[in-house]
């Protein structure tokens, strides 16, 4: 009887050891980052949002953020940056830190982003505070907000990495494909 208690006590812990390996397996490919306590599953945003307080060299971006901090940024890479550097403007920052700088990965000119875009099929308006307005009365699928998150543009319910952004064009891309995008004359200016 003592054999049998040990056996099925040896059964038990091998089953336990083997359901809890497998577990381990499949859980293994699903990361969580906790940004917040209501969302949990949420990637927190890592932009830094400023306006642009000097742009006088090439490889350095100098932003004053919401607390009144001027912050610097190397930029390797003047592809990086869309829209331009323009003082006076607002900006969104993507960066890294290292060797101790912070490092530009992606510079985003949001008040070039402002304004009216057309293509064949879209017609609307980027406004401040993540308003979008349509002009097309026969789109069947309107942008309904605007924001920057983690250096790509939500033109909500699409998610865009932003190709170029020029004084006149506009390039998104996501999954689907590519889309480009033409500035109307509309003169935009942003509190």
């Amino acid at each position: 009887m003592k054999h049998i208690l040990y056996l099925l006590s040896f059964v038990f812990v091998a089953a336990l050891f083997v359901g809890c390996k497998d577990d381990a397996k499949t859980n293994k490919a699903k990361p969580i980052i906790v940004s917040n306590e209501d969302q949990p599953n949420i990637v927190e945003d890592t932009t830094i949002y400023g306006r642009c307080c000097e742009a006088t060299t090439m490889n350095v971006l100098y932003i004053v953020d919401a607390k009144g901090d001027t912050l610097n940024f190397i930029i390797q890479d003047e592809a990086d940056v869309f829209g331009g550097k323009l003082v006076g403007d607002k900006m969104a920052v993507i960066s890294e830190n290292e060797y101790g700088e912070d490092v530009a990965k992606k510079v985003i000119n949001i008040m070039s982003l402002m304004g009216r875009w057309t293509s064949l099929d879209k017609d609307f308006e980027i406004k401040d505070g993540g308003v979008i307005e349509s002009h097309q009365k026969a789109e069947t699928k309107t942008f309904t907000s605007w924001k920057i998150y983690n250096g790509q543009l939500i033109l909500a319910p699409d998610t865009f990495d932003i190709n170029m952004l020029g004084p006149d064009s506009l390039k998104l891309e996501n999954k689907n494909g590519i889309y480009g995008f033409k500035r109307m004359d509309v003169k935009y200016k942003a509190n």
